[in-house]
């Protein structure tokens, strides 16, 4: 390769080109005519030209909106890489074979021999579609959660909830750090919300990061921010989300997804109130408040050395678990409600209720994705509702059906509810149970009242295999 020093002649270039292969940037180079000489397959991700397409071209191929602060001149002759050697990396946009434009960062470099002949340019770019995009969810995320995030949005009467609502109302008076548990789509987002808009530091922000989102580079820079020059691509200093939420809340969803690197770095967080930006070595205090959120089951990931102990116990100060929809069920008929008025207002239409026989279907229906999933069988059925009350057609066809026993198959249920609610399952029952449950055991069997010792043998016994195939 054209850029590869003395130090490494002896190296095979073959070993060279697979590095550069490896690479998450895209990296291309060109000759003293301008004409690209070399082409990674980051740069055929990110550019939508392959190799052959672009090797001979000239980077006018890119059409990038900036060069050297204008735009670009994209002839080898005019640029003023030759005279400055190398280009400030600079946020730019290059458009990509299918049309559309995609957000980079591009940094361009002369390389030189030992005697000062020049070889060539090598140019380095960094898609940065995937950080806009979280950067814009976090933003809108964050511009609703004032509207949305109010203890009376937490919808339920259930005795469980009643617990959920006395422990918001006890964190709300603190600043203890809080986590919220519970399976996905039990609304751990409002609780967090709700929280915060009954705090103290309700005038103060409300930030939500997701740390299933990003990678761990980016999440690092993301949460701590970084300075000038910390790493390709950070062109100036940004500050992180923790310093962006000062004075209010910051929320940590999906907590149980973080990295090794991250979890250590939140530990210093939560003990010494300070943080240094990535390639910064000044601590900057912090005033805030942490609430964290996880679907996972923390301990048995600490127990299983996945996540850190010391971090474990730091963020289970207070604790609040939210409850699956199946265990508050009398609840459903409530959050119908809530939901059919929320449509109505949302597409102008005039919906009373549901019929009977949907609401026996909803009461005895599992609900894997909790009232989240609730709330999206309400939104298909307004869709298809042509009158004033949803109907069983009306819903979506995993709600429609459950097993039958000893059918081989499926039927309508709008009739006739689930025949196993407990007990001993047949087989047919028994994998329905699995797949709603993620083939989580414990959960199957705390549905059907026995053992996990039992289901194990259940299982053995319909010669069902340990994990879906």
């Amino acid at each position: 390769m054209a850029f590869m020093t003395t130090a490494h002649k002896n190296w095979d270039p073959r070993f060279v080109e697979h590095i550069i292969d490896s690479m998450a940037d895209g990296v291309f180079t060109m000759d003293e005519q301008g004409r690209i000489s070399s082409w990674n397959r980051s740069m055929e991700r990110i550019s939508g030209y392959s190799a052959a397409e672009a090797i001979g071209q000239t980077c006018a191929l890119l059409r990038c909106s900036r060069c050297f602060g204008q735009n670009c001149p994209a002839d080898v002759r005019r640029c003023r890489i030759f005279e400055q050697q190398r280009s400030e990396a600079k946020e730019c946009q290059l458009r990509h074979k299918l049309g559309h434009d995609v957000p980079i960062i591009k940094h361009a470099s002369v390389v030189r021999d030992d005697e000062g002949q020049i070889l060539g340019i090598v140019e380095t770019v960094t898609d940065l579609t995937e950080l806009n995009r979280a950067r814009r969810r976090a933003e809108e995320a964050t511009l609703r959660l004032g509207e949305l995030h109010r203890l009376d949005n937490i919808i339920g009467k259930s005795e469980p909830m009643r617990a959920v609502f006395g422990a918001i109302e006890a964190a709300a008076a603190s600043d203890v750090t809080v986590i919220i548990e519970g399976e996905s789509g039990t609304g751990k987002e409002l609780v967090a919300g709700a929280i915060h808009y009954h705090s103290g530091r309700k005038a103060q922000p409300l930030v939500t990061v997701n740390c299933s989102a990003l990678s761990e580079t980016l999440l690092e820079s993301e949460l701590f921010g970084h300075v000038r020059g910390a790493y390709t691509g950070a062109v100036r200093d940004r500050a992180g989300r923790f310093e962006e939420a000062a004075g209010g809340t910051i929320f940590l969803d999906e907590i149980g997804d973080l990295t090794p690197l991250i979890q250590v770095k939140l530990l210093r967080v939560l003990q010494e109130r300070e943080i240094e930006r990535v390639g910064e070595s000044r601590r900057r205090p912090l005033d805030i408040r942490v609430i964290t959120a996880t679907h996972h089951d923390l301990a048995e990931r600490v127990r299983s050395g996945v996540f850190r102990q010391d971090l474990f116990y730091r963020l289970h100060v207070f604790s609040i678990a939210l409850p699956a929809l199946r265990q508050r069920r009398e609840d459903i008929p409530l959050l119908t409600s809530h939901f059919i008025n929320r449509f109505n207002e949302k597409t102008g239409k005039q919906i009373v209720d549901v019929a009977p026989a949907v609401m026996r279907l909803f009461l005895d229906y599992d609900w894997p994705g909790n009232v989240r999933q609730l709330e999206h069988a309400v939104e298909h059925a307004f869709v298809l509702c042509r009158g004033d009350r949803i109907e069983v057609d009306d819903l979506p066809l995993e709600i429609r059906q459950t097993p039958v026993s000893g059918a081989g198959g499926y039927r309508e249920a709008s009739s006739t509810p689930s025949r196993h609610r407990a007990g001993r399952p047949d087989r047919e029952h028994l994998l329905h149970l699995l797949a709603a449950c993620a083939w989580n055991k414990a959960e199957v069997a705390r549905q059907l009242g026995v053992s996990r010792t039992a289901i194990w043998k259940y299982m053995k016994k319909y010669t069902i295999p340990l994990k879906p195939q």
